[in-house]
């Protein structure tokens, strides 16, 4: 099994879909939560049908909020809701007010994740958490999940003015996190995680196995593609079985 440590020597891997190699020394990984860490869009859904019932308007199919779980509250409600951003603003608040009692029901780490982090932190790999989730939400589910004290930096989305795929949460989280952007991983499903990670200057991977909405993650212009948590960690140098 490969060592890599903080600040320590990474073998030079080559990336598998784009022209760049990852940092030959590597400080630590910066992930997406939705999508790319964990799979919550059962609990989305839920809430979105009992806010649905509560107005008296018909549930959509589970598949349809499913695919745009990494675009936000407003994109979920605009699956009930055929309204623009101003129309669906009074219905967010009340919407996330029912989720954030159920975020962590059936919310959980894709497969393979559990065992990549551990790998992560054996490694003495730094790892944090950028997402456009609101702090009120991401905080209380990354307690949840027993990550509170292990993620070395959480930004959310109302961490700043400023969300992805603006860099600044991006590079917010580096310094949080003590890790330097040329020399750090980003980890997400969505093509704002790629131009955020880029723009933040660090080494973009897109996961397959997110909220994709029926998008090519070949097509965001990452330095690699990865299809499942274990092949993550070969990308990063670790021994983590499948």
């Amino acid at each position: 099994m490969a060592e890599p440590r903080h600040g320590g020597e990474l073998p030079f891997v080559r990336a598998e879909t784009g022209v760049r190699a990852l940092p030959n020394v590597l400080d630590g990984v910066l992930f997406d939560l939705d999508g790319t860490l964990v799979d919550s869009a059962a609990d989305l859904h839920a809430a979105l049908a009992v806010y649905c019932a509560e107005v008296r308007a018909a549930v959509p199919p589970y598949a349809a909020v499913r695919a745009v779980v990494s675009r936000g509250s407003r994109a979920i409600l605009r699956c009930a809701f055929a309204e623009d951003d101003a129309a669906l603003a009074p219905r967010v608040a009340r919407y996330l007010a029912i989720y954030r009692d159920m975020l962590a029901t059936r919310t959980r780490p894709f497969a393979g994740i559990a065992k990549l982090l551990g790998a992560m932190e054996g490694a003495g790999l730094r790892w944090g958490i950028v997402t456009n989730k609101p702090g009120f939400l991401a905080d209380e589910l990354v307690r949840r999940l027993g990550w509170g004290t292990r993620a070395a930096a959480v930004v959310s989305g109302d961490t700043l003015p400023v969300k992805k795929p603006d860099p600044a949460p991006v590079l917010l989280a580096c310094e949080r996190a003590g890790v330097r952007p040329a020399h750090g991983v980003f980890v997400g499903d969505d093509a704002r995680d790629v131009e955020a990670s880029h723009a933040a200057g660090m080494f973009a991977i897109a996961v397959e196995w997110g909220y994709l909405n029926d998008e090519d993650p070949h097509a965001w212009g990452a330095d690699a593609v990865v299809a499942t948590p274990p092949a993550l960690a070969r990308l990063l140098g670790l021994g983590v079985a499948a």
